[in-house]
């Protein structure tokens, strides 16, 4: 099961967009899984399949069809997840820890009270799907399609995102600690208390007029600056 616990992120200024004073930080997920039984030796996943205190410790997933399955109070270690099907699936107080694969399929799943450990993934699908009090740490996503998702007390920690898709997404108390945030699509989403004052680098490929919403610091509002002029249509010319 997971205690939840929330935190204030600090002070925030005008950069935030709207002259509050404080950040309303995300609420993370503490896990205590109860004592799990391992997973059966080459079980393969089923559709609509119900997984409650399991162990699937370096299990080999690839392709898998698991559309609709529940895993509540479970945790997946060391997994290959290249190609595993798992539209609509549902996460329920589980840890992922140095899962890895390509073109994992979460389309439309539901992720609450989950920890993402030490992952290396490659173009996961997560459009449409709901993430609350979720821990991404460690590791590295690239090009992590999250359009259209809801994302609600969730935080990226000590990680690198490379070309992270949150296009139409609703982000909601979501933080970003010590993390890597390179050509993320920001386009038509909607920002609230989104603190990205710890994203280093800080890289926006679109929808920089959606950070409306979001705190960043005085450094990040000067790397900034050359987007944000390209955005108003200003001009920048020397004298």
């Amino acid at each position: 099961m997971a205690r939840r616990t929330a935190r204030t992120t600090g002070t925030a200024g005008a950069a935030g967009g709207r002259g509050t004073t404080e950040v309303r930080g995300a609420r993370r997920p503490e896990l205590r899984l109860p004592p799990l039984t391992p997973h059966g030796d080459g079980g393969a996943l089923e559709p609509d399949g119900d997984y409650d205190a399991l162990e699937f410790r370096e299990a080999d997933l690839t392709g898998q069809d698991g559309a609709g399955a529940r895993f509540m109070d479970c945790a997946l270690t060391g997994c290959a997840l290249d190609e595993a099907s798992l539209p609509r699936a549902r996460l329920l107080d589980t840890r992922l820890t140095g899962v890895r694969g390509v073109g994992t399929h979460l389309a439309e799943a539901t992720l609450r009270d989950v920890e993402l450990l030490d992952a290396r993934l490659g173009g996961t699908q997560l459009h449409g799907a709901v993430l609350e009090r979720v821990l991404v740490r460690g590791g590295k996503i690239d090009y992590l399609n999250l359009r259209r998702a809801r994302l609600k007390d969730v935080v990226f920690e000590s990680c690198v995102l490379v070309e992270p898709d949150f296009g139409g997404a609703r982000l909601e108390r979501v933080e970003f600690v010590d993390c890597a945030l390179k050509q993320a699509d920001l386009s038509a989403a909607t920002l609230i208390d989104v603190d990205l004052r710890g994203a280093a680098p800080l890289e926006l490929a679109r929808g920089v007029d959606r950070l409306s919403g979001a705190v960043i610091s005085p450094a990040q509002l000067l790397d900034l600056a050359p987007v944000l002029a390209a955005e108003l249509g200003v001009r920048v010319l020397a004298d």
